[in-house]
């Protein structure tokens, strides 16, 4: 992790999330006390357990929260996208760090210590209710995936992993190919499956044309058929 050098006001500006709420003297305490790190990928921003000390705003690149399972397997819990708050939950709870957080290539968060986040909080309503629907949205997705889980076989599952990535982080150029690449035991832990039942579930979709494949690349070839197959369970 590497601290980076920075315009701390622009920067804070460019957080509009966190920094339209506040008031004036407020957003003088956020300048001073923001900070920014950037990481190269596999690199550790914090692990699950530890005391939070930090709530991250991902500015560039990608970060995936897992936890560690049974047997130590890792489960994917989250994937952050630019733009995306995380670490803040822990915090607020009053606990540890639930996940572990990994980056992806060429990564930049901003760090806002967790004092000034209970200090805007306690000062600020406006700052305080968006925290409020922030929470709530976890819980909704958390819902939304225990119900994915549980209810859906493997080729629903995987067909909803690979349409929330396309939602989450786009295509390239070419309008197709997704634009995060995943080794298929991410992949199979994002939909709670083998990496070899990911392996051949993804075979098995390219082999019905509904996307190709090269190397850890998935272009999308048929998206209403992976999303009826999503949507059927």
């Amino acid at each position: 992790m590497v601290e980076k050098e920075f315009d701390k006001e622009e920067t804070a500006k460019s957080i509009s999330i966190l920094w339209d709420p506040l008031i004036d003297e407020q957003r003088e305490l956020f300048v001073e006390n923001i900070s920014t790190c950037e990481l190269q990928r596999d690199e550790i921003l914090y692990h699950e357990g530890e005391c939070p000390t930090h709530m991250y705003f991902l500015m560039q690149g990608k970060v995936t929260l897992f936890r560690n399972g049974l047997g130590g397997q890792q489960q994917i819990v989250r994937m952050v996208e630019p733009g995306g708050l995380f670490g803040y939950a822990a915090a607020i709870a009053g606990g540890y760090y639930h996940s572990t957080a990994i980056a992806g290539a060429n990564t930049l968060v901003a760090r806002i210590p967790v004092s000034l986040l209970f200090h805007l909080i306690w000062e600020n309503s406006d700052f305080a209710m968006l925290f409020l629907k922030e929470l709530s949205s976890l819980l909704d997705l958390s819902v939304e995936r225990t119900i994915s889980l549980t209810q859906k076989h493997i080729r629903g599952r995987l067909a909803e992993s690979l349409l929330t990535m396309r939602q989450k982080y786009g295509v390239e150029e070419d309008g197709q190919t997704l634009s995060v690449y995943l080794s298929r035991e991410n992949l199979g832990q994002m939909s709670n499956m083998t990496t070899s039942n990911a392996i051949r579930t993804l075979s098995s979709f390219a082999q019905e044309g509904l996307i190709s494949i090269e190397g850890r690349k998935i272009k999308f070839i048929n998206i209403d058929e992976l999303q009826l197959i999503s949507d059927r369970g």
